[in-house]
């Protein structure tokens, strides 16, 4: 491929056929303004062309202590929480931002189901919440064979109603305990069955597993282990099995989202993403001590959401969401 920054105006002028009159004088400003123009151009244009065109995240609030969990309903409206300070925020598809529930159980990571409920990872007192568009609250779990949870993290819900959750341990200030649950077992991957009671433990082979995500299809999940700075992908075989489980990319993950062309997006240092194949494509640096989460929202879903320590951002992007 040609190298604009070292090809001539005169030069690309005789290779695309256009006239061209020769001066040493005209080719020196020529050349000086063909470059400006090219520079311009490489600098409003992401180089994996999934974000848009001079698009640079926009700081939306810094009012918060901490947020996390974004969730996006059908509508393209985003639900989000400030955790040490006990609420869910909506932000809704005009850019305005109110606050859609109190006492939300300290919840973390978030996902709406089919029916438009918001299910939680409440780890207030380490439970599995649905919360109605009403903001009605139903646990739908709150141990696992008798154990404490040591605080469900990241959720993610499937086209049948199953919801895939991390369960890792973070000691938390407005916890009375000060360990995890010795009969647990450690930090694993779970699978909660449309209208079932119990969880099915998945996979307990991580040192801290956080952020996961599904395909569109459901035909892969990605979780991240956080705590070993991997991130790994399953075939969903159906059901909640989960098979050939393969590294993914050596990078771990807080919140993970996923767009139209199968590209995983991974937080922690800003926003990292990848393409299916696992090959780095773009890097979006976010002014913040830690980006926790992110997820798609807007009218079009091409509005990227990214919970960010104390503030919130969004990014207009060329691709979009999926659920």
């Amino acid at each position: 491929m040609t190298n604009l920054f070292t090809t001539s105006f005169s030069t690309l002028c005789i290779a695309l056929g256009l006239p061209f009159v020769q001066s040493s004088l005209s080719e020196s400003v020529a050349n000086h303004n063909f470059r400006q123009t090219v520079q311009t151009i490489a600098d409003s244009t992401s180089g994996s062309g999934i974000i848009a065109t001079q698009a640079k995240p926009q700081l939306v609030s810094n009012q918060f202590s901490f947020t996390e969990g974004p969730a996006v309903d059908k509508k393209g409206n985003v639900y989000f929480t400030d955790q040490p300070n006990n609420k869910i925020w909506k932000y809704d598809t005009e850019g305005k931002l109110s606050v859609f529930m109190e006492n939300s159980g300290r919840s973390n990571g978030m996902y709406f189901d089919q029916k438009g409920n918001l299910i939680s990872c409440a780890d207030e007192n380490n439970q599995l919440w649905s919360i109605s568009p009403q903001g009605k609250v139903t646990v739908l779990l709150k141990d696992f064979q008798g154990h404490t949870f040591n605080g469900p993290n990241d959720v993610w819900v499937d086209k049948s109603g199953g919801i895939y959750f991390t369960d890792p341990y973070y000691q938390r200030p407005y916890w009375k305990r000060q360990s995890p649950d010795p009969n647990l077992g450690g930090e694993k991957l779970y699978y909660l069955p449309k209208g079932a009671s119990a969880a099915i433990l998945l996979d307990d082979t991580f040192k801290q597993p956080n952020g996961l995500i599904g395909t569109a299809d459901g035909k892969i999940l990605y979780v991240a282990d956080i705590g070993d700075n991997k991130t790994y992908k399953y075939e969903i075989a159906g059901n909640g099995v989960l098979k050939n489980r393969q590294l993914f990319v050596n990078q771990g993950s807080d919140g993970m989202t996923i767009d139209n062309q199968g590209n995983v997006y991974l937080t922690g240092n800003g926003v990292t993403v990848y393409n299916k194949e696992g090959q780095k494509i773009e890097h979006i640096p976010i002014q913040a001590k830690w980006t926790a989460n992110v997820c798609f929202g807007g009218k079009e879903k091409n509005l990227l959401f990214i919970t960010a320590s104390e503030s919130v951002y969004t990014l207009k992007m060329q691709v979009k969401g999926v659920q």
